[in-house]
């Protein structure tokens, strides 16, 4: 820290300890200074020499046998400051340095303390020192500029701040291999630094400057100067988006307890001083995708709801969202509802979907309007298909975590997830765990709501893993069922280059394929409802339940029972030696049995359309039971 020494005579100013401050001489006081509580005993002489405002107060005073007494409490910087002034008139030792000097600038000229009126008087020596010594040196600028908090307006005109400023600004954009002063730096430094490299020959090099060494120095300082200081940055034009993010994402940490973990909590107190915070630094936040990454633009985004930051702040940190979003993750987006009542969602769903349109409207401007259909995840992407493919996959999980929230209603689940195309996911088994997450937790749900939920599926897009799940999924309805056996059979026969035999009567219930049931012309068969197979033996049923999977060595296996897609792990529940499977082999005799009996009997009832899951119509009626007596099969 730079300093600087005034006078030469020894320091004899004295306190008696009840606010009296005086000058330990032989020769009688003749003038009193109060400031606020404390009054300065001294001598009219060297104090009017060198004061031109002393000089015009005394000489209004009235004179009478009594000390001259002078009021200046509203002096800046106080008693301390004047006592600096006062020690320099009587030409005492006086140490001048970053914590002071602006106190005592702004005192001098408060006192008049000009060239004017003496040569080499205290404004002149003040600034001498702030000039060649204080604004080159990088941490006495930064202290400098922290002091002037209590000191406006008077910093201010006196340039103080905005040299300060600017001298910060020009160390912060030079290059980082210029810098030959001492800085601040807490961040994670490098495994060579450490001596943990294994290629480190254990020579100890000298640490290169990392480009954002100076982030840190500058975040004790009040938000009004920090915006200033990084505005004189982002003006320069030499440090990049990057930087300046980190710069901002330090000082939000600092300033505001508990967003870096994001245990933000409301006070009361300090919402507002927060609010305004957030709000500058969103307002200070550089142009251009990456320069603040999604995380902390999230943790902003949380943060802003909480404090209710104005509406503008709250568009520009959803728009900067969307820009990155398949950068973001699941927890991310877990943003806590506004209003925490009784029947309230427990996560701002609306937030995210305006998130999600965000990212949809920019791929699609970017893409001339179309987003082109993810076919092979292992095919090589274009950029704009690798972000679709993985914001798809961020918005299944973010769908498996509200789908545990009971107060979520089917229509706002659904709608979150059609947001995200069939053609957009190329495996939908993110997308089933959602669904059967959302059956587990919603057991009320009607049959039409269920259809309208496993809807969002298409069957053919699952895994063999999930498949195998589902087949034994007592949540899924019948038909779901069906259809996944019916797909996941197409698949191994047509690996061993044989075409399945589709019974006529599960042909119903498999989807559409160009207004035609699947296999067939529109006549070719006639349709059964779900609640017609509903009517099969429940032994036959169970076998559904129960299906004989074929593994890699051509041996065979029974599953039984109901696993859990969504175990606490949020892996599958598969044993081992079945993750290996080529496929379920579809039970021709046991969907042919259940059928036989219906239709020998003459059994026929209206159905609804056997469209497939990922088209049905949410509008569409319910099926008319069948008012024909279903027959037990033997």
């Amino acid at each position: 820290m730079k300093y600087m020494k005034l006078g030469s005579k020894p320091d004899v100013f004295q306190n008696d300890g009840n606010n009296t401050r005086f000058v330990a001489t032989e020769l009688a006081t003749d003038i009193i200074i109060t400031v606020g509580e404390v009054k300065f005993f001294l001598h009219k002489f060297p104090l009017l020499s060198k004061s031109a405002r002393l000089q015009k107060i005394v000489a209004t005073t009235t004179n009478d046998e009594t000390n001259d007494e002078v009021d200046v409490s509203d002096i800046p910087g106080g008693p301390a400051a004047f006592e600096i002034c006062a020690k320099f008139c009587y030409g005492m030792v006086v140490t001048l340095n970053a914590y002071n000097v602006v106190a005592a600038r702004c005192a001098a000229e408060y006192l008049e303390m000009h060239e004017t009126i003496e040569k080499g008087n205290l404004i002149y020596k003040i600034d001498v020192f702030l000039s060649s010594s204080i604004f080159r040196t990088w941490k006495d600028s930064i202290i400098v500029l922290h002091t002037t908090k209590n000191l406006m307006p008077w910093a201010e005109e006196l340039k103080i701040v905005s040299h300060c400023v600017d001298s910060i600004a020009n160390k912060a954009s030079i290059d980082p291999s210029e810098v030959e002063w001492s800085y601040t730096y807490n961040r994670k430094k490098l495994a060579s630094e450490n001596g943990l490299d294994q290629h480190w020959n254990g020579v100890r090099k000298q640490a290169s400057v990392p480009p954002d060494w100076w982030v840190e120095d500058i975040c004790e300082l009040e938000m009004d100067i920090y915006k200033r200081v990084i505005s004189a940055v982002k003006t320069k034009g030499h440090t990049s988006g990057s930087v300046l993010g980190e710069a901002l994402k330090a000082y939000a940490f600092r300033k505001i307890p508990g967003l870096l973990d994001g245990s933000v909590s409301y006070s009361s107190v300090d919402v507002a001083r927060h609010r305004n915070i957030l709000e500058t630094i969103v307002w200070l936040m550089p142009g251009g995708s990456g320069s603040v990454s999604c995380g902390f633009l999230l943790k902003l985004l949380k943060a802003a709801c909480l404090f209710d930051a104005g509406e503008n702040c709250r568009t520009e940190l959803v728009k900067r969202v969307g820009q990155q979003l398949e950068n973001a993750s699941v927890k991310d987006l877990l943003i806590p509802a506004e209003t925490q009542e009784e029947g309230s969602t427990v996560y701002d769903v609306d937030m995210v979907v305006g998130i999600i349109e965000e990212f949809m409207a920019q791929q699609a401007r970017g893409g001339n309007g179309e987003i082109a259909e993810v076919t092979d995840p292992g095919l090589g992407f274009d950029p704009n298909g690798v972000k679709v493919l993985a914001v798809a996959t961020l918005i299944d999980g973010y769908l498996a975590e509200i789908a545990k929230d009971l107060n979520l209603p089917l229509l706002k689940f659904v709608g979150l997830a059609e947001m995200i195309s069939t053609g957009l996911r190329p495996v939908h088994d993110g997308l089933y765990r959602a669904i059967d997450m959302y059956l587990k937790e919603h057991p009320g749900l009607s049959k039409s709501e269920k259809k309208r939920l496993c809807g969002l599926m298409d069957c053919k897009r699952l895994s063999p893993e999930a498949c195998m799940h589902a087949v034994q999924n007592e949540r899924l309805p019948l038909r779901v069922v069906v259809q996944v056996l019916f797909f996941e059979q197409l698949r191994v026969s047509g690996a061993s280059g044989n075409g399945p035999d589709i019974p006529a009567g599960v042909r119903s219930l498999l989807p559409r394929e160009n207004g035609n049931s699947y296999g067939s012309s529109r006549s070719a068969a006639t349709t059964y409802t779900e609640d017609d197979l509903n009517g099969a033996p429940v032994a036959d049923l169970n076998s559904f339940r129960s299906m004989r999977v074929v593994n890699k060595s051509g041996g065979s296996e029974r599953s039984s029972g109901s696993s859990d897609m969504n175990n606490g792990t949020g892996t599958r529940n598969i044993p081992e030696e079945k993750k290996g499977s080529k496929g379920i082999l579809m039970p021709k005799k046991i969907l042919s049995k259940i059928w036989s009996g219906k239709v020998h009997s003459g059994e026929n009832s209206s159905s609804d359309t056997s469209e497939s899951p990922g088209s049905i119509n949410p509008e569409e009626t319910k099926s008319t039971p069948s008012r024909i007596t279903r027959h037990s099969v033997s």
